[in-house]
C-alpha cells in the first residue's frame, strides 16, 4: 500500500469516527419534547411480596413496570410466584424478571448458569400464568464485571448463553421478550471489570447476529460519578447512558430498540438530598420522556438494611425515606406540567 493510500484509508477511518461521535453529541443534547407516558415509571423490587409497598409508591390506577430477580432458588416456589403474578394483574403491575443463579461463596461470584438452568427456568415460568402477552426476561446482569459471571470476563461464553437463553424461551411460543444483561456503564477495563462498550464489541466479534436475539435493550443508566451527579450532565457513565447505546447499537447493527432502563437512581446523601426531587423532575421531563424509553424501574424500592441503603425508597421498618418523598413530589410536578 503506498503512502498516499494509507493516507486516505487513515483519513476514512478519521471521518467514520468523528461522525459516530458527532451522532452520539446529538442523541444526547436533544431534548424531549413529548410528555412521558405515565406507565413508564415503576420500581425495582428484590421479593415476590413487596407489592403492597409498590402501591405506596404510585397510588394510581395506571400500569407500571416492576424488575425483579428470578434465581434458581426459585424453581422451589411455585405458589409463591403464581401469587405474585394473580396480585400483579390485580394490582395492575407488569413484572420484568432477571433471570440469576446462585451466589458461589468460594470464589465471592454468582454462578454461570448451564443450558439445564436455562431449560430448568423457561419450563418452571412457562407453565405460570402471567395474565398478560408480553412476558420480560432480562438474560442475568452486569456480565462486564467478573463477579456477576462466575468470576470471569467471558463475553464469548455469555453470547453463547445468550443466543441459547432467547432460542428456548422463544420456542415456548408464549411471547416470552429477551433483554440482555444491562452494562454497568461506569466500569473501566481491569482484571475484574471491562468497560461497557469494548466488551459489547466483543460480543458482536463473536456472535454478528447477536442483538438479533433480542427484543428490547437493557440498560442501567446511573448518575455517575458516584451515583450523585446531576441529570444534566452528559456521558455514557450519566443517566443519559442509554442515549449512548442505543446510538451504538443502530450504528453497528441498523437497530432501533425501544429500552427498558431497569436500574437507574440518586444515592442518598448530604451532597443529593436537597436537590433529589429537581434531579427527578428533569430526567422525567427531559430524559425519560425519549419516546424509545418503555420502562424506568428505578433501584431500589427495599434495599435498607444493608449495602443499598441509600437508595432505598423505604426504609428497614418499612417508613418513606427522602427517596419516595422526592420521587412523588417530582411526579405531581410534573403531572401538573402542560405540553
Amino acid at each position: 500500500m503506498t503512502s498516499s493510500q494509507m493516507l486516505r484509508k487513515l483519513n476514512k477511518k478519521i471521518i467514520h469516527v468523528a461522525v459516530f461521535f458527532l451522532m452520539m453529541i446529538f442523541a444526547v443534547n436533544t431534548p424531549a419534547h413529548a410528555k412521558l407516558n405515565s406507565q413508564v415509571m415503576g420500581m425495582h423490587l428484590m421479593h415476590t411480596g413487596e407489592l403492597e409497598q409498590f402501591r405506596q409508591v404510585y397510588k394510581d390506577e395506571e400500569w407500571r413496570f416492576v424488575t425483579i430477580p428470578f434465581t434458581l432458588d426459585d424453581l422451589e416456589k411455585k405458589k409463591e410466584w403464581q401469587d405474585f403474578f394473580d396480585q400483579a394483574e390485580k394490582m395492575r403491575v407488569i413484572p420484568i424478571l432477571r433471570l440469576s443463579t446462585s451466589f458461589d461463596q468460594s470464589n465471592n461470584a454468582w454462578r454461570v448458569p448451564t443450558r439445564k438452568n436455562i431449560i430448568e427456568m423457561a419450563n418452571f415460568l412457562s407453565k405460570l400464568d402471567w395474565h398478560q402477552d408480553e412476558k420480560f426476561i432480562i438474560v442475568f446482569n452486569e456480565v462486564n464485571h467478573a463477579a456477576e459471571w462466575g468470576g470471569r470476563i467471558d463475553p464469548l461464553l455469555y453470547g453463547s448463553i445468550l443466543q441459547f437463553t432467547s432460542s428456548w424461551f422463544h420456542s415456548e411460543n408464549k411471547n416470552f421478550k429477551i433483554l440482555p444483561a444491562a452494562m454497568d456503564l461506569a466500569a473501566n477495563s481491569s482484571a475484574n471489570t471491562r468497560e461497557a462498550f469494548s466488551y459489547l464489541e466483543s460480543l458482536l466479534q463473536f456472535y454478528p447476529d447477536i442483538f438479533d436475539s433480542i427484543d428490547y435493550w437493557n440498560s442501567h443508566s446511573y448518575p455517575n460519578p458516584d451515583f450523585a451527579a446531576s441529570p444534566r450532565r452528559t456521558g455514557q457513565n450519566s443517566v443519559r447512558g442509554f442515549l449512548y447505546e442505543l446510538t451504538w447499537l443502530k450504528n453497528k447493527t441498523g437497530h432501533d430498540f425501544q429500552v427498558m432502563i431497569t436500574e437507574t437512581g440518586w444515592a442518598s446523601s448530604y451532597l443529593t438530598n436537597y436537590s433529589l426531587s429537581d434531579y427527578y423532575l428533569y430526567a422525567l421531563n427531559y430524559i425519560w420522556s425519549d419516546k424509545r424509553v418503555k420502562a424506568v424501574t428505578p433501584f431500589i424500592m427495599k434495599g435498607s438494611p444493608g449495602p443499598f441503603a441509600s437508595f432505598s425508597f423505604f426504609d428497614a421498618q418499612g417508613n418513606p425515606t427522602v427517596q419516595l418523598f422526592s420521587l412523588q413530589k417530582a411526579m405531581k410536578s410534573y403531572d401538573s406540567l402542560t405540553f
